[in-house]
């Protein structure tokens, strides 16, 4: 379990501050070691990850009865599995390719005769002549057309 906490009001915390001295039982030489510019480096810590998702957590009595880390947790490592995903026919996708996609509306294995059917949809969809001269979409018709602009001549889609 994790430990006991006190839960104080302001005045008793610096009670219970003042109460502690750090250096306590320390000689002249050990205050002196922790007090120089890189006291406390010397200590191991956890490394950051680099995958944007928080690792479990390390206690294995925590209880977390939502299930709220865990679900978290879960959700990020399936929206990389996701987002990695290999094409089926091996065809390499890189992540501006990806982002295009998803822009599209369009899964990893989509081929080139449904990039062209999904961006001449948007492009109806979303150009000012079909829209009564309404400017409103001219933001998502320039992402369409400059998805579609990559991807057409993307590896996956040659």
């Amino acid at each position: 379990m994790p430990p006991a906490w006190r839960w104080l009001c302001l005045d008793h915390v610096r009670a219970f501050n003042s109460g502690y001295n750090f250096f306590a039982g320390m000689n002249t030489e050990q205050i002196e070691e922790q007090q120089r510019p890189y006291g406390g480096w010397e200590r191991e810590t956890r490394a950051f990850s680099h995958v944007g998702a928080d690792r479990p957590p390390k206690w294995a009595d925590f209880g977390d009865p939502l299930d709220a880390i865990g679900a978290r947790f879960r959700q990020r490592m399936e929206e990389a599995r996701a987002e990695q995903a290999p094409r089926a026919d091996g065809r390499p996708l890189s992540r501006d390719d990806r982002a295009s996609l998803r822009t599209l509306g369009l899964g990893p294995d989509a081929d080139r005769r449904a990039l062209r059917a999904r961006y001449a949809e948007l492009v109806r969809r979303f150009h000012p002549d079909r829209n009564g001269g309404d400017r409103g979409h001219e933001k998502a018709l320039q992402d369409v057309i400059a998805a579609y602009t990559q991807l057409k001549s993307a590896p996956a889609f040659a």
